[in-house]
């Protein structure tokens, strides 16, 4: 999925992406060193969110100004790294990672960050772990497995607060939604989430084609 969306006619995707890292706020220097080790120890390094879609999550965030998030699949912690910068001083993010081979790497990463007192990380599946907490949440950024998807609008969403907002990462899934060749597992699933929040009344729908698709639904207030 190209930044600019398909069909637009660019050819030079990697020149695009450097064009737009120059032209934006940079990351921290914690955040570039985060992004450059994922790549290293990782197996699937693309994953992670990165600068140009870090910069997003982090205005989102700003826009939004919740107190209390939910992230779902922390992976190596990037987002939950921009989310929590641009929390108040009295915000939390917790952060559910369901692969417990990783917590060791993301809390080293959390403890290096000057944000480290507003994030709490969990390790479990976040549909046990979420009912679990008591909490409502302002705001939900969702980027865990993606055959789960349904699943997680169907579970989590009461855990939303009525004006909240729930970002959802990967709803464009390199294109294959709208490519009637894919029928994998994976695309299925983001294919009947997206249809499951479109015809959703109880919320507004918006999506962002930047890498993989960025859907950013708000909970309707009544």
């Amino acid at each position: 999925m190209s930044l600019s969306g398909q069909g637009i006619g660019y050819t030079g995707e990697d020149v695009l992406e450097d064009y737009i890292s120059r032209h934006i706020s940079p990351e921290s220097g914690l955040l570039e060193s985060l992004y450059r080790e994922t790549n290293l120890a990782m197996l699937n390094p693309r994953m992670v969110s990165g600068h140009i879609q870090g910069r997003v999550i982090k205005m989102l965030v700003s826009m939004i100004r919740p107190s209390n998030v939910l992230e779902v699949g922390t992976f190596t912690g990037y987002a939950t790294l921009c989310i929590a910068e641009a929390l108040p001083p009295y915000g939390r993010i917790h952060t559910v990672e369901i692969d417990d081979e990783k917590e060791d790497f993301i809390r080293k990463w959390i403890d290096s960050s000057p944000y480290s007192d507003r994030i709490i990380l969990h390790i479990g599946d976040a549909l046990e772990v979420v009912p679990s907490l008591g909490e409502q949440f302002d705001m939900a950024f969702i980027d865990g497995e993606k055959r789960e998807y349904p699943e997680y609008w169907d579970k989590l969403f009461p855990y939303i607060k009525k004006g909240g907002f729930i970002i959802v990462d990967n709803t464009l899934w390199d294109g294959h939604v709208a490519d009637s060749r894919f029928n994998d597992e994976q695309t299925e699933a983001i294919r009947k989430f997206n249809d499951m929040v479109a015809s959703d009344r109880r919320v507004e729908v918006a999506i962002i084609p930047i890498r993989d698709g960025l859907s950013v639904i708000r909970k309707n207030e009544n």
